[in-house]
């Protein structure tokens, strides 16, 4: 796993390296919202490179000092240190396609910043390691122009040079493939860093830990004990004038399909030889061969509508084509066909403008055999016997960042009652002095030290579009309408009856509850995760 005070030290302390750090795309609000805070927050806490430089790239006509202004506003800090940052970024204008005059010939926008980062390197002495980073926060659309502008201007001929490209890598099967062959035509896969920034995320890489680290968790981890994993991604909002954008995708695309697909395969998959990047993501992959393409049977799709508050529905963004059928809430059962995992249902639910907001990995256990408690009653209904409940494992990415197993205890008092509890360990209360770094920062720490571990490698995103692009297709073409659920709800009630078929039971404790306590109840009157 990253250990970030080693990697500060490896990223940092050289003296005979310098590195210049591109950030193509700097005018966009990915650059602004997560690539320039996340450097900030390296650079505050000491794991940039003592010698860098940090340039910005985009079409906007733009200054040196007009693009620190804009930045300003989101780098959170000392304004002495703020102001510190500020002085290490740059900017050059320039297009990111090639003209038709420059086919064939060296793209001159790409020049000027391939002898910007030349002037910055020629201040160092001529055996010094000159290390390029190339940050692309760019849509996919326009990553072959850009990396054959870099391949042909801007690869270091006295160090190493990374390029990193975002997700959405693709809609599909066809495209993703078609996106590869460009961009790997020109850099081979050690010097590409495919960022999914929830492998970044403290909790997911604790996942690792927990499972392997600890002898009670493995011999529970399979298809004996478990019933069913669920992965859950919440938003409390809508699109918000992004709905153009999100149209384009939607919900299995800009989440189930690399985030929640990602973190399934750190849930199920076997021990790795090695903590090295390609032991981890072999094992990764090993997992999604053996996901076969998703069914119809096993998919809900929705698409939230005007809340009880008023809140617009997804149709009612200006931004989004009238009459759209694009999902906005999706859930989906996957199963992984091996020996550990055969027959367990992996429950992945993604939505927008839902009732909180939430990521979490949930694994419920099976009915204990043989139980010795059916005739006690079920605490707060009178009359009722048979405690049906299951102990789970939940570990909570956000918000608060926690862990705990919720077991059944007897209720304190004179009479013999039971109950769920949590063993739980919150980050905020036992770690609240140390400051969990953001997945960014960290993701970015792993390109300047060339771990790539936390980033996903080509036959792994081969291996999830097989999954997901058969039914995509078959959505794109209204196979399946989108059910309605309103804004600020748990979504549609077919995603509540898809669950409950494939075997998950629903049981609520107190930690388990991040929304408003006035939301509605799901099945048999509780609320439901």
């Amino acid at each position: 796993m990253s250990n970030m005070s080693d990697a500060g030290k490896d990223a940092s302390s050289s003296a005979s390296t310098c590195v210049s750090i591109a950030v193509l795309g700097a005018s966009g609000d990915l650059a602004k919202k997560k690539t320039y805070p996340a450097l900030f927050k390296l650079f505050e806490k000491s794991f940039l490179p003592k010698d860098v430089i940090i340039i910005g790239y985009a079409r906007s006509a733009m200054t040196n000092e007009s693009l620190r202004d804009q930045l300003r506003g989101y780098l959170k800090g000392k304004k002495e240190e703020v102001d510190a940052f500020l002085q290490l970024c740059i900017y050059v204008a320039g297009q990111y396609k090639l003209s038709p005059a420059e086919e064939g010939a060296p793209p001159k926008d790409f020049q000027v910043l391939a002898n910007t980062i030349a002037e910055f390197e020629a201040t160092f002495p001529g055996d010094c390691g000159k290390n390029r980073l190339f940050y692309l926060a760019l849509p996919p659309v326009v990553y072959p122009p850009v990396c054959e502008g870099i391949k042909k201007c801007c690869m270091s001929p006295y160090g190493w040079s990374r390029v990193v490209v975002e997700k959405p890598f693709g809609k599909d099967l066809a495209s993703s493939e078609d996106l590869n062959e460009q961009i790997c035509g020109l850099f081979d896969e050690k010097q590409l860093y495919r960022i999914d920034h929830y492998l970044g995320k403290e909790i997911v890489q604790n996942l690792m830990v927990m499972r392997f680290a600890n002898t009670f968790i493995s011999p529970l981890w399979n298809r004996d004990n478990i019933s069913n994993i669920q992965i859950i991604f919440k938003e409390p909002f809508g699109t918000e004038g992004r709905g153009g954008y999100f149209d384009q995708y939607g919900i299995i695309r800009d989440v189930i399909q690399n985030h929640l697909l990602q973190v399934m395969a750190l849930v199920a998959m076997e021990r790795p030889a090695t903590l090295s990047p390609n032991d981890m993501r072999d094992e990764k992959l090993k997992v999604l061969k053996c996901i076969s393409p998703l069914s119809t049977e096993n998919t809900v799709l929705g698409q939230y509508t005007m809340g009880k508050n008023g809140q617009p529905g997804y149709l009612e963004d200006d931004t989004v084509p009238p009459g759209s059928k694009c999902p906005t809430f999706a859930m989906v059962v996957l199963y992984v066909q091996n020996e550990r995992w055969d027959g367990v249902p992996f429950i992945l639910k993604a939505g927008k403008a839902l009732n909180e907001h939430k990521m979490e990995v949930r694994v419920q256990l099976k009915d204990v055999a043989g139980e010795l408690f059916h005739s006690i009653d079920k605490p707060g209904v009178a009359g009722s016997t048979g405690y049906n409940v299951r102990n789970e494992f939940v570990m909570r990415v956000q918000p608060d960042p926690s862990i705990y197993m919720k077991m059944t205890v007897k209720e304190p008092g004179m009479q013999l009652g039971i109950t769920q509890s949590e063993l739980e360990l919150q980050y905020n209360s036992k770690y609240g002095e140390i400051p969990i770094p953001d997945a960014y920062e960290r993701l970015i720490l792993d390109c300047l030290n060339g771990d790539q571990q936390h980033f996903v490698r080509r036959d792994e995103l081969v291996e999830a579009w097989k999954i997901f692009t058969p039914i995509l297709h078959y959505i794109d073409a209204g196979g399946i309408t989108p059910e309605h659920y309103p804004y600020g709800s748990r979504g549609p009630a077919l995603a509540d009856k898809l669950r409950e078929r494939v075997g998950h039971i629903t049981s609520i404790t107190a930690a388990d509850i991040t929304w408003d306590e006035d939301e509605e109840r799901g099945p048999r009157g509780l609320k439901s995760p």
